[in-house]
């Protein structure tokens, strides 16, 4: 059964097309430039545009299994163009920040409004559903590759807040087992990395790989929207980071308001992947 991989060149999408063929499994990677894709070799590379849904039926047919990475704008109708092409199992790749509690007819967060609706349209399509609920993403810390080559800071709000990010390839290792195995359907999987770590500590293992010493510069809020505003940043994204967080509790500080979720182990059957070992396999982008 072929599965297709929408998203193929992203960070996600680009890993789960290498692991699907490794485990020697029919794919089809969809791309809106296939010429310039540069995927491995065992994988059919198709072009077509999930914003343009009418270029994804030839893509679509023979298809069974689809890991999907939509916008809400066009999301029910590519899942209906999935539907009608015969796909009976459709992995999301969504966001920690959907939230349950929320009405469907309410806004909620800009997380949860983007990323709602996809779960939705694939929900109401009669098919096996799997979300992948992924929380922050180590490799979000590529952004600050620029900065700590020209003058070895990141400036930033919020460094002594921990997270737990996760590995993009930690991602794709959870949709693969979703996609290939049984026992997935209808499970909305909280996707974090194994452990707590805060920007300032992110910042330091960073420099520990190159050999140099790096800082993390606290920013106040204002410092900070003007300096992501000057960077091109869309507001409601910058109002997003901007958060505060709240008081930490007595009993833990602010470690025991963040959850690590054990998911990618459980159903990988291998530990995630730590912010070390993302910083090794990234760490030419950061020279």
């Amino acid at each position: 059964m072929t599965t297709l991989v929408t998203g193929a060149t992203g960070s996600v999408g680009r890993h789960l097309v290498a692991q699907l063929v490794q485990a020697g499994q029919p794919v089809r990677a969809l791309t809106r430039r296939p010429a310039a894709a540069d995927l491995p070799a065992g994988a059919e590379v198709v072009g077509g545009d999930l914003l343009a849904p009418d270029t994804l039926p030839a893509a679509l047919r023979g298809v069974a299994r689809m890991f999907l990475f939509a916008v809400p704008e066009t999301a029910q109708t590519v899942v209906d163009h999935a539907v009608r092409a015969g796909v009976r199992r459709i992995v999301v790749l969504s966001s920690s920040a959907v939230d349950d509690s929320v009405a469907d007819d309410a806004v909620g967060s800009f997380g949860h409004a983007h990323h709602r609706p996809v779960e939705r349209a694939v929900e109401r399509a009669g098919v096996a559903w799997t979300h992948l609920r992924a929380g922050e993403f180590m490799l979000n810390t590529l952004d600050w590759a620029p900065e700590l080559r020209a003058e070895g800071v990141v400036r930033g709000v919020n460094g002594h807040f921990p997270s737990a990010p996760i590995h993009e390839a930690d991602v794709a290792s959870v949709a693969a087992a979703a996609l290939l195995g049984d026992g997935h359907a209808g499970a909305k999987y909280f996707l974090t990395g194994p452990a707590l770590i805060t920007p300032v500590e992110q910042v330091r293992t960073i420099g520990a790989a190159l050999g140099r010493a790096l800082q993390f510069v606290e920013l106040t809020p204002d410092q900070a929207r003007d300096l992501w505003r000057r960077r091109g940043m869309p507001s409601e994204v910058i109002e997003h980071l901007l958060w505060s967080p709240p008081a930490p509790p007595a009993d833990g500080g602010y470690a025991a308001l963040v959850r690590v979720s054990p998911t990618v182990a459980e159903v990988t059957g291998r530990p995630a992947r730590s912010y070390a070992e993302w910083v090794a396999d990234h760490v030419a982008d950061f020279r």
